[in-house]
C-alpha cells in the first residue's frame, strides 16, 4: 500500500492536539486554516477515516488519529534532535544568550520560553541581563548582551529583528470607579486621572506612545516596582494602570480589579527578539525564537503570533 504520510501531517496533528483548534493550529503552523484542513482530507480520504472529530471543543481524536499522534510523538522529537545535532556539528557546540529585557512584565513569558529552551540546548549558556533596561539594544553593540527583547523595531539600528507576538493591553480599574461602566476608555479618560506604571520612561509605555501622545493628553503619574503594589493601588482609586492581559489575568480572575479595553479597537503591544546579523545565522537562536514563539501562543490570553 502507498503511503501518503509525511512529516508535516504529523507536524499538523501534533499541533492541532496543542492548540486546540484548526485556525490557532494553523497559527501556529503559518499556514492558511483552508491549507491545513486540505491536509488532514487528503490524509483521510487516502486511509478511509476521520482523524478527528469536526465539532468537538476541544478537539477530540479518533483512534486512528490518537495512533497517528503517538507516532508523530515518537518520531518528531527524534528529528529534531539530529537537526540540532547537524546544527552542532556545523556550527559547534557552545553559544551563549544573555537577553536583555526592557519591559517589567516580560518574564511571565519569558521564563517558561527559557525552560523550554534549556531542554533543547543545554549546552548554550542563558541568563538574563540583570536588572531592568532602559536600553537593550545598546547592549548588544557593547557585547554585555546578546538578545535584546523589545517594543519596536527601529529601521536605523543595525541590528535583525525576529518578530515575537503581539498582544492586547488592557486599562485596571477598581471596582467603583467611575468608569466602572464604560465599555472602553478614552484617551481624555486618562486625562483626570493618575497612571500608575513601572518607573520607566514615557516612550516606552505604549498607551503612553499609541494613545495619549498622538491625542496630546498628559497625566499625572505614579510609579511602583511591583505589580501587585500596582494592583493594589488601582483597588483602592489610587488611579489606572496598564497592563498585558496576561499580566492581569490571575487578577481578573478573582475579580480583584476590572479591565477595560483602550479605545474601541483595543490597544496593541508588539515584542521582538533584537540581535546582531552575526547571531541570527546560530541554529539556537531560531530555536530560541521558535520556542519562544510557541510557548507564548499556547500559554497566554490574547497573544496572536507576528
Amino acid at each position: 500500500m502507498h503511503s501518503l504520510l509525511e512529516l508535516r501531517h504529523l507536524k499538523t496533528l501534533q499541533a492541532l492536539r496543542e492548540a486546540g483548534n484548526l485556525l490557532r493550529a494553523a497559527t501556529l503552523l503559518n499556514v492558511t486554516q483552508s491549507a491545513l484542513s486540505h491536509q488532514i482530507k487528503q490524509l483521510e480520504d487516502h486511509h478511509g477515516t476521520q482523524l478527528f472529530e469536526r465539532k468537538s471543543v476541544p478537539v477530540r481524536f479518533t483512534p486512528a488519529g490518537d495512533r497517528l499522534l503517538r507516532l508523530a510523538d515518537e518520531v518528531l522529537p527524534r528529528i529534531a534532535d539530529a537537526e540540532r545535532d547537524l546544527a552542532r556539528l556545523q556550527q559547534g557546540e557552545a553559544g551563549q544568550l544573555r537577553i536583555a529585557v526592557e519591559c517589567h512584565t516580560c518574564f511571565d513569558w519569558l521564563m517558561p520560553s527559557m525552560d523550554v529552551f534549556r531542554m533543547r540546548w543545554p549546552e548554550v549558556d542563558m541568563d538574563i541581563v540583570s536588572g531592568f533596561q532602559a536600553d537593550p539594544v545598546g547592549l548588544l553593540y557593547e557585547h554585555r548582551a546578546d538578545v535584546a527583547i523589545v517594543a519596536e523595531i527601529d529601521a536605523d539600528e543595525p541590528v535583525d529583528y525576529h518578530a515575537l507576538f503581539r498582544f492586547e493591553i488592557v486599562a485596571l480599574l477598581a471596582h467603583d470607579h467611575p468608569l466602572a461602566g464604560a465599555d472602553y476608555l478614552t484617551a481624555q479618560d486618562f486625562a483626570t486621572d493618575t497612571l500608575i506604571t513601572y518607573p520607566v520612561p514615557d516612550d516606552m509605555l505604549d498607551v503612553v506612545r499609541q494613545v495619549l501622545k498622538p491625542a496630546g493628553v498628559t497625566t499625572q503619574r505614579r510609579t511602583t516596582e511591583l505589580t501587585v503594589a500596582m494592583l493594589q493601588l488601582v483597588a483602592s482609586r489610587r488611579g489606572i494602570a496598564t497592563l498585558p492581559l496576561w499580566a492581569a489575568q490571575n487578577y481578573l480572575k478573582r475579580d480583584y480589579v476590572l479591565a477595560k479595553r483602550i479605545t474601541p479597537d483595543g490597544l496593541t503591544g508588539r515584542l521582538y527578539a533584537a540581535c546582531l546579523p552575526e547571531l541570527s545565522g546560530k541554529s539556537y537562536l531560531a530555536d530560541f525564537v521558535a520556542s519562544t514563539r510557541e510557548t507564548s501562543y499556547l500559554n497566554l490570553p490574547n497573544v496572536e503570533l507576528l
